[in-house]
């Protein structure tokens, strides 16, 4: 006979509050260091905890880098996934182009985290590029080309469309350094990307 299911048990606030603090503390190490320059010691003095304590929330640096990749999916894909099919194409594609932007203005170092994943080859995000990333970008892109194929909006490869998306608007994240020493003084470093950018696709893509 099967006994009854072992009952979760709930987080306490204060084990909630420091699983915060130990997984931005991360974020902030790995989007700088990388995760093989990162190390728990420097997690644990960014989070201001021992390292005892960080070991208490997770199983080790992977752990806590997973329990990122994981979390950054979600909110990474959101964008691509609110393309309405029932909405004006080029209207559609131009609101993914500011969204993705705003996300490198507000979560720079959740891009420089993806980023620095994807160089070393994906080891720990690899079953989610092949499975939910993959669906979703083949998807999109099938939509993409029946808008092409309707006349909606001029004939490309819609593929390389999607990564000629990511590469110049996460560029203003994972580039961060050099945007701003090429641009010093340049106030408005996302408004002048945003208009630049949104001239270049409706140019690009007007039927």
């Amino acid at each position: 006979m099967t006994g009854a299911p072992t009952a979760v048990k709930k987080r306490s606030r204060i084990q909630i509050r420091n699983r915060r603090l130990i997984l931005d503390a991360a974020l902030e190490v790995f989007s700088h260091q990388g995760y093989r320059g990162a190390t728990l010691d420097q997690i644990a003095d960014e989070a201001g905890l021992s390292k005892p304590n960080i070991l208490y929330y997770f199983n080790g640096k992977e752990d806590i880098h997973v329990s990122l990749l994981n979390q950054l999916m979600t909110s990474w894909l959101d964008p691509l996934d609110h393309m309405n099919p029932d909405g004006d194409p080029l209207e559609e594609i131009c609101a993914y182009v500011r969204r993705k932007l705003e996300m490198s203005r507000e979560f720079p170092r959740e891009s420089r985290l993806f980023a620095n994943e994807i160089l070393q080859g994906a080891p720990r995000m690899k079953p989610h590029l092949e499975t939910t990333l993959k669906t979703l970008f083949d998807d999109k892109t099938a939509l993409i080309r029946r808008w092409m194929e309707a006349g909606r909006i001029a004939p490309l490869d819609p593929r390389h469309l999607i990564f000629s998306i990511w590469a110049t608007t996460q560029h203003y994240a994972d580039f961060d350094a050099q945007v701003r020493v090429l641009l010093a003084g340049d106030d408005d470093v996302f408004d002048g990307a945003a208009a630049y950018l949104d001239t270049m696709y409706r140019k690009l893509l007007a039927p």
